[in-house]
């Protein structure tokens, strides 16, 4: 997108640098990420920077609006909400497709927002490793108002807190089986945490502990969650002690009631200019008349499942519970990035923390899809080339 960064980029490209670069991710935990990692990070210029993050604070206002609880009370249900939830979400994700204005100018475009942590570890290690193998300018960073110390110390302040790191624990279903794994095992390494699958969360009344390798009891202060209720609730084989919806003694970094408020559930109550329209099913007693200009979504779905592209009235009527979707205006993804063969669609993830003691949440990084399909995601057009996850690198931020 930034042009003359962009070329020189891809003059200076070769396979051998790439290879390089990807056998120095793996090599970093003796993991090959089961997604395709792209050849390239993008070069995010002035323009489409400050519209990012006017997009970002406009949506954050609305998300601090004191009435926000009240209206997204209707994304919870008595079955699962999790007692002794937080004034606000601790990680706040916003999701833009890159598009053109009505002027021809750079435009992102909201379409989804997240009260749920990312790949807060592995884009600062991928970003650092973008830089290390190919020709990538001092002046560009991928993170906002922080060194990469200065960033991972905020991350251990809100994680680890004022506990010893043994006490603390990253929370997931199958940890080692996800795709996430590499940013879980980024986490353990930089805060010394521990990745624990919830099966092996242990209960004695509301305390909670773990087993470490020699057998020993280790009480769990604080929980890091990364588990998706959307998988949860599909995984009736993996047994548990703990529950999610009973008291206990840990405190939570990620409340798990805010994966439910900041979600597609959200978006029908956004009113600017970077938000498609959209409603709740539900609510349309007229649907429009170009509903092929419509995605139809699950409100609690993650990584697209479920979403519906190719809409029309059938699809409507089909719809089995429509108090659990959302129809929302469909955006065109244009190919912005240049490549040596196709150019590529690309979707930008800015990544926000929110400090507990904070008013708002705060721009500290971001998460970049490359896509040369429908689809936008890690898991999709793996045969591609200069597709995948990715990172941006903003242009002209003073530190």
């Amino acid at each position: 997108m930034k042009l003359s960064l962009r070329e020189r980029y891809n003059q200076s490209f070769s396979t051998e640098k790439y290879q390089a670069f990807l056998q120095d991710i793996h090599s970093q935990f003796d993991h090959v990420p089961n997604f395709r990692i792209a050849e390239t990070p993008v070069f995010i210029p002035e323009d489409l920077r400050h519209k990012l993050f006017d997009a970002c604070l406009k949506i954050s206002e609305e998300i601090c609006r004191p009435d926000f609880k009240e209206k997204t009370e209707g994304a919870l249900s008595d079955a699962y909400r999790v007692p002794n939830e937080d004034g606000h979400t601790h990680f706040l994700q916003m999701d833009f497709g890159i598009t053109y204005n009505d002027q021809g100018e750079l435009m992102p475009m909201l379409i989804e927002a997240q009260g749920f942590p990312s790949l807060y570890l592995y884009q600062d290690l991928v970003a650092g490793l973008y830089k290390k193998h190919f020709d990538i300018p001092d002046h560009c960073s991928h993170l906002v108002d922080h060194t990469s110390e200065s960033y991972i110390d905020l991350l251990r302040s809100m994680i680890v807190g004022d506990c010893n790191p043994r006490n603390v624990v990253l929370l997931e279903i199958e940890p080692d089986k996800q795709t996430t794994r590499i940013d879980f095992m980024a986490t353990e390494r930089m805060l010394g945490i521990k990745v624990l699958c919830i099966s092996e969360l242990k209960r004695d009344g509301r305390d909670l502990y773990y087993r470490d390798e020699s057998g020993k009891k280790v009480p769990v202060y604080r929980i890091y969650n990364r588990v998706i209720f959307d998988e949860l609730l599909r995984r009736q084989d993996v047994l548990s002690e703990f529950i999610f919806t009973e008291e206990i003694e840990a405190q939570w970094v990620g409340h798990p009631n805010w994966f439910f408020r900041i979600s597609k559930y959200s978006l029908p109550l956004f009113d600017n200019p970077y938000v498609p329209r959209t409603w709740f099913l539900k609510d349309l007693s007229k649907m429009p008349d170009d509903l092929e200009n419509y995605v139809l979504k699950p409100m609690f779905s993650f990584s697209g499942a479920g979403v519906v592209f190719h809409v029309d009235r059938d699809t409507i009527d089909q719809t089995a519970d429509p108090a659990n979707y959302i129809l929302q205006k469909k955006i065109t993804y244009e190919p912005v990035i240049q490549t040596p063969n196709e150019p590529v669609k690309c979707e930008i993830r800015m990544l926000m923390l929110w400090p507990e003691e904070d008013e708002k949440p705060t721009i500290v990084n971001n998460l970049v899809r490359l896509s040369k399909g429908e689809m936008i995601g890690v898991k999709y057009n793996r045969d591609k080339d200069w597709v995948g996850g990715s990172v941006g690198f903003f242009t002209g931020l003073n530190h």
